[in-house]
């Protein structure tokens, strides 16, 4: 678990400090994958239901497993840890974050500002107000960042690829609609924790009771498989910090509302990483994984 903090901590500095390294999260290979999958007769009938997802996202997901165990316990597990760097700065992303936020913030147009936001979350329409924002930034954090993380810590090298193609293979428009439908499903079951544990890590860095109150109006209704309950505690969060920020100022602030729901969203994001960070830091610390 040290090894695997390291390898964490090492790729977000690298994503965050070398930005040209990030030119080499392509996944065209995937692409071509799943073309030509769908060109191979014999396959059609699985393809095309609800098993195609064994060969489409499966495959490669095996793969990466097949090489993490052909690594293990060898050279003193250098091999296995560049693996798993390489894995992990490779499924992150793919694009920057942080740096799509600070695009969006100096955007000099609206037209700009409005494909930016689209990149935030390629999955929803972004609407260009600050709930719209606030959801926009949370979606990219959970599918760029802390899906991608959970399922590094808990699977290794397999779990962080296979969660990368699943969302790349939920977007593929070209998917047989069953085929589709158990990636977008399957997706959702490996976000729901991630997001479950976002929210946990939100309400101990921004208002506890806020972020309680709307995670319990979004299950009053019954648990469902959607990530709306983080969107919620996520909007309340900001909405809390943007009001506390306008009780302090004698002066009114000049940014746009959504500009700056824009900003403390990025900035919570941040807070709830390091939340992360810091308990997978005290398990090691503590003995309690090896």
């Amino acid at each position: 678990m040290s090894a695997t903090l390291i390898a964490v901590v090492i790729a977000l500095v690298l994503g965050h400090m070398v930005q040209p390294l990030a030119r080499l999260r392509q996944f065209h290979w995937f692409e071509h994958w799943l073309h030509w999958l769908n060109q191979q007769a014999g396959l059609r009938n699985v393809w095309q239901g609800r098993w195609g997802m064994v060969f489409s996202v499966g495959a490669p997901t095996v793969l990466a497993g097949l090489l993490t165990a052909a690594l293990d316990d060898r050279f003193y597990g250098l091999p296995l840890f560049a693996f798993s760097l390489a894995s992990l700065f490779y499924a992150w992303g793919p694009r920057d974050l942080d740096q799509d936020v600070d695009h969006l913030l100096h955007a000099d147009d609206p037209d700009t500002a409005r494909a930016l936001a689209a990149q935030l979350n390629p999955d929803a329409d972004v609407a260009m107000e600050p709930a719209g924002m606030v959801g926009a930034v949370f979606a990219g954090a959970l599918q760029r960042w802390f899906a991608v993380l959970l399922w590094f810590l808990l699977l290794g090298p397999m779990g962080a690829i296979g969660y990368r193609l699943l969302t790349l293979a939920s977007r593929d428009t070209q998917l047989p609609e069953r085929h589709r439908e158990v990636v977008r499903r399957t997706r959702a079951i490996l976000e729901w924790p991630a997001a479950q544990l976002m929210t946990f890590a939100l309400a101990l860095v921004a208002n506890f009771d806020n972020v309680l109150a709307a995670w319990r109006d979004w299950q009053r209704d019954g648990w469902r498989l959607n990530m709306d309950f983080l969107y919620a505690a996520a909007r309340a969060s900001v909405s809390c910090e943007l009001a506390a920020e306008a009780a302090d100022s004698d002066e009114p602030i000049g940014e746009a509302p959504a500009l700056l729901a824009l900003r403390d969203a990025m900035s919570l994001v941040w807070r709830v990483l390091l939340v992360w960070l810091a308990v997978l830091a005290l398990f090691v610390l503590a003995g309690w994984a090896n």
